[in-house]
């Protein structure tokens, strides 16, 4: 596979090239007054691939202001006229696949297969949610009055603001914008600064798909100042934010000042459950993808691995191998590989300091020989396996390629030190016990559990986490009804 130019990255914005990355803001693609220019690099080398319109609260409040003059015209649309849409959109990203992709590649250092399946995931959403929103809403009550009528119903929310990360730039827009249009909400939308190159090709799909002016606005620019700008203006009224549980906690805070409805995806800091009855090598498999997705940079990542005691060294051993085979290289580069880099030095540097943590505190490093390149933000794959309970490895949401490895005793002792966290996002568990599936998938707090599958996410699923991982719930049906207003009716004799 060839390697993509700086030009050929810049070139595939469709008339962009050489020019900040704009913002959408009531059908135009604009370059805010006053707007600085950020630069966007690619992790893997360092090298500068965009310039990204940085703007501050004004655009945020002009893109706002378009998308509550364009909300009753888009509200009172049919469901079928939307998702038509939706649907059109679709087909446009998945045409754009390799294109995208690229660009989601080199902004954010995913693999290739995995950022031209982000770009079908994200396709996926808006495919699911435009059929869902079709689907019948409400209820006809029996009334305790002879001649009276009961009923309920749903409508748009009203504007929802939707704040998006870096580590899944494409599939998580797409997973709160989808339900958002579904719904008849009309929509402001932030990417990160750090990979917004997929954002803008999504907003993109979807305005070339037949989207009015107004109903999708794309901003960029200082998170806070722009949040806090948002969830001011009357016309808000949800949120839907992922990121870390601390900035969470700030935009539920705010919200609560005008009673903007919060749907909160936060951090996690999943637990990887074997059993001694499980197949070791489809767990080794399944853990290879649930904690090197994305290059480690996953809030549902496997985080914590726990292995039952009889087979942890046969466990450990089969990992070795695994992890040993690794390649690690530039996405764009000459050939596959097998892990990318991080998105920044800043996470280089913490992912080493708690690997270097674990080890001096009696850990055994599982690493491979790797030589790193001399440019990017890189940390090679690892595993610490017996670190102290107490290191950062056992106790934080890592964000890297690497994990700590414990062993346990039975369910209770790996329940316990599962669930001895802040955090429930997500969870897995291999076993071939089906009454020992449930049992695990029943008693740990997470709000995604995997059994034999390190790969819970589908469009029509619902995701969420429990406890300091959030609230409120994405995809399927759950997801829509975030952006939906329950209205209740009655009519008399």
């Amino acid at each position: 596979m060839g390697g993509m130019t700086s030009d050929e990255v810049a070139s595939a914005l469709r008339g962009h090239a050489g020019m900040a990355v704009p913002a959408l803001v009531g059908g135009q693609w604009v370059v805010p007054d006053g707007a600085g220019h950020l630069p966007v690099d690619n992790p893997a080398t360092g090298e500068i691939i965009a310039q990204l319109a940085y703007g501050g609260a004004q655009v945020a409040v002009a893109a706002a202001d378009a998308a509550e003059a364009a909300f009753d015209e888009w509200a009172q649309r049919s469901a079928r006229t939307r998702g038509d849409i939706l649907r059109r959109a679709a087909d446009l990203l998945d045409e754009r696949k390799q294109a995208i992709g690229r660009l989601l590649a080199a902004d954010a250092g995913k693999r290739l297969p995995e950022a031209e399946g982000e770009v079908h995931f994200s396709a996926e959403f808006l495919r699911w949610f435009a059929d869902a929103a079709r689907q019948p809403s409400g209820e006809v009550l029996r009334s305790e009055q002879p001649g009276r009528h009961l009923v309920t119903f749903t409508q748009p929310a009203g504007v929802a603001v939707c704040l998006t990360p870096w580590n899944f730039p494409a599939s998580i827009p797409a997973r709160k914008i989808a339900p958002a249009l579904a719904a008849g909400c009309t929509v402001v939308a932030r990417a990160s600064e750090r990979a917004p190159l997929a954002a803008v090709e999504l907003a993109r799909a979807l305005t070339d798909a037949g989207l009015p002016d107004g109903v999708l606005n794309l901003v960029h620019g200082p998170a806070a100042e722009q949040t806090e700008a948002l969830l001011a203006h009357r016309a808000v009224r949800v949120v839907s934010f992922t990121g870390s549980t601390g900035v969470g906690q700030l935009v539920m805070r705010q919200a609560a000042n005008r009673i903007v409805r919060p749907v909160l995806e936060l951090g996690g800091d999943g637990a990887f459950v074997v059993f001694a009855d499980a197949d070791l090598d489809a767990a080794v498999a399944g853990l290879m993808v649930a904690k090197f997705r994305n290059n480690g940079q996953s809030c549902i990542a496997a985080n914590r691995v726990f292995v039952q005691r009889p087979v942890l060294d046969a466990f450990v051993e089969r990992l070795g191998v695994a992890v040993a085979a690794m390649t690690v290289g530039d996405p764009l580069g000459d050939a596959d590989v097998d892990l990318g880099p991080l998105i920044a030095a800043a996470r280089v540097d913490e992912v080493a300091r708690l690997v270097s943590e674990a080890c001096d505190g009696g850990g055994r490093l599982l690493a491979p020989d790797v030589e790193l390149p001399s440019t990017g933000y890189w940390h090679r794959p690892c595993f610490v396996v017996e670190p102290p309970a107490s290191c950062g490895l056992a106790t934080t949401e890592v964000f890297g390629p690497v994990a700590g490895v414990f062993g346990f005793d039975g369910e209770d002792d790996v329940l316990a030190r599962a669930n001895d966290t802040e955090m429930g996002l997500a969870g897995y568990v291999y076993t071939r016990d089906v009454g020992r599936a449930w049992r695990i998938a029943e008693r740990m707090q997470a709000g995604i559990v995997g059994v034999n599958d390190p790969v819970p996410p589908v469009a029509f699923g619902t995701l969420g986490g429990m406890k300091q991982s959030g609230i409120g719930r994405e995809g399927g049906h759950l997801g829509l009804e975030e952006f939906e207003e329950h209205r209740y009716v009655t009519f008399g004799a």
